[in-house]
């Protein structure tokens, strides 16, 4: 739990509210089962009253449908399994806990810490971890799922504390979420809505952007997103968390000197993972892992390579840890390894309980199509009160922001929002790429803490298992918050500087429309 014995602030104050709320909340499972009645009994009430909306992505009319009724019912009967089975995060993070932990179970990690990030500097670290976060965003979900646990073994290496670290690392992987230093799936996917939006505006074929338009800008945003969530971890976060303190049931590793078994089994393993990483290279240069253009170049956007990047993983980090488990004798037989993996699932049960009622929550939010009216309705009043110049641009995002809370999906968001705003801005002279940059800037930062993402309740649950069974998610939520809204406003800020300094948001690509498009 948090520190209480220095002096308190009003934010303090604030975060400790804020904490005490969220803390009323149900365990994850029951509280989506009530979210599951309220959209449902909400749904019905909209329904018959007739509420609809223009999707302007396919000038379509999209009607709230109501779940109380036949059809409803049929829906749910004959989609029950399917809204779990295929619910993203539950095979994502079996796949991913079943990889990492036999890294764990072989005791690769601890070595590799005592050997590599010992003596990493406290102060540094927060900034490290969420450069590596937002960086990671490049294999998008899975830095959400990989990069929080591993965080925190890495705070405990520095003396600080582990829940502090997965806060630090899942707020880089999820409100630095659009920031990269190098074009990501985000990039290929967002592109493709604007140029389908300006196909149907400007005719086909006429005016498209690439998916370079927002490099320049989120490459620098990368940095900006590290610095910030990093500094408000050591003046805000770690104040509130102060020195942990494990419970007598908690398994905290311990940083030790290397033996020179260990120090044999990671060199092992370092050129197992070398031989590996060079047959994906060739893999990707020579074989199937690379997307094949028609001019028969290779691209990495939209490549097997990318598409594939969990399983790849997963056999990376295998291969880390069997070489290593084998070559120290953590790993004897088959038994034993069997013995690692049954062990790192047995505290799994809870995460899958989750996992079945998030998912028929999720099912249902779409299909009753609550959540496209409600976007659809939030742009609409942007674009009709009036509002100009600098102050729109951040009506825009702070609208985007409010409404990612309500529908975490970047891609369903942007198809509903991107035939609103980006002719309407362009209108007033903006480039299309700018205004996808500004949808960007607003839907990241509260990806940290909205209550909708599967994956705050994933980070929830792993600090639970590893580091302190009585969490609960209002520690988590309270510890988000100021990083997202920091992060909000400094992003925010950012951009007007870099408008002042008109340099381009992407190769080619300005803040203003190039004369003769319109």
């Amino acid at each position: 739990m948090p520190n209480t014995t220095k002096k308190r602030t009003w934010l303090d104050a604030f975060l400790d509210g804020l904490e005490k709320v969220c803390n009323k909340l149900p365990v994850p499972a029951i509280m989506f089962i009530y979210l599951f009645g309220v959209i449902a009994v909400i749904s019905c009430i909209l329904s018959l009253m007739g509420v609809s909306a223009v999707n302007p992505a396919t000038n379509e009319l999209v009607a709230v449908q109501n779940p109380i009724s036949s059809e409803g019912l049929l829906w749910l009967i004959g989609n029950l399994v399917k809204n779990f089975t295929g619910f993203a995060p539950l095979g994502l993070v079996i796949t991913m806990t079943l990889a990492i932990g036999m890294c764990e179970e072989s005791g690769l990690i601890v070595a590799l810490l005592n050997d590599k990030l010992r003596n990493i500097s406290p102060r540094l670290l927060p900034y490290i971890v969420a450069f590596v976060g937002v960086c990671g965003n490049i294999a998008s979900d899975t830095a959400m799922v990989v990069i929080p646990p591993i965080a925190a073994i890495l705070y405990i290496a520095a003396g600080k504390h582990p829940v502090v670290g997965m806060i630090n690392g899942y707020a880089g992987a999820q409100a630095g979420f659009s920031a990269n230093l190098m074009i990501a799936g985000t990039d290929s996917l967002l592109q493709g809505i604007t140029n389908t939006v300006l196909d149907g505006f400007l005719g086909e074929g006429v005016y498209h952007v690439d998916v370079t338009c927002n490099w320049f800008f989120m490459f620098a945003s990368t940095f900006l997103c590290a610095a910030v969530i990093g500094a408000v971890c050591n003046l805000i976060v770690d104040k509130r968390f102060g020195e942990y303190v494990p419970g007598e049931d908690v398994e905290v590793p311990q940083l030790e000197d290397v033996t020179p078994e260990e120090k044999k089994g990671l060199k092992k393993a370092g050129i197992a993972v070398l031989i590996y990483l060079i047959l994906v290279i060739i893999g990707y240069f020579f074989g199937p892992l690379a997307k094949i253009n028609e001019d028969g170049s290779r691209a990495f956007v939209g490549s097997p390579l990318l598409s594939g990047l969990i399983p790849i993983l997963f056999f990376f980090f295998v291969t880390a840890g069997l070489t290593y488990g084998i070559s120290t004798g953590k790993f004897k037989n088959s038994k034993d390894v069997n013995k690692a993996m049954v062990h790192q699932m047995t505290n799994m049960g809870s995460y899958v309980v989750f996992c079945f009622f998030c998912g028929q929550f999720n099912a249902l939010f779409n299909w009753t199509k609550l959540g496209t009216v409600i976007a659809i309705g939030g742009a609409d009043f942007l674009a009709g009160i009036g509002l100009t110049g600098f102050g729109l641009l951040v009506g825009i995002i702070l609208m985007t922001g409010f409404i990612n809370l309500l529908v975490p999906s970047g891609s369903a968001k942007w198809a509903i929002l991107a035939p609103i705003f980006v002719p309407m801005l362009m209108l007033l002279g903006y480039h299309p790429g700018f205004i996808q940059l500004l949808y960007r800037l607003g839907d990241s930062p509260t990806n940290a803490f909205t209550p909708l993402s599967s994956y705050i309740w994933v980070t929830l649950a792993v600090a639970q298992q590893k580091y302190d069974k009585e969490l609960e998610i209002g520690t988590l939520a309270a510890g988000l918050f100021p990083i997202a809204i920091v992060l909000q406003i400094a992003w925010i800020i950012f951009l007007a500087i870099y408008m002042a300094t008109g340099l381009p948001i992407g190769p080619g690509v300005g803040f203003h429309l190039p004369a003769g498009i319109l």
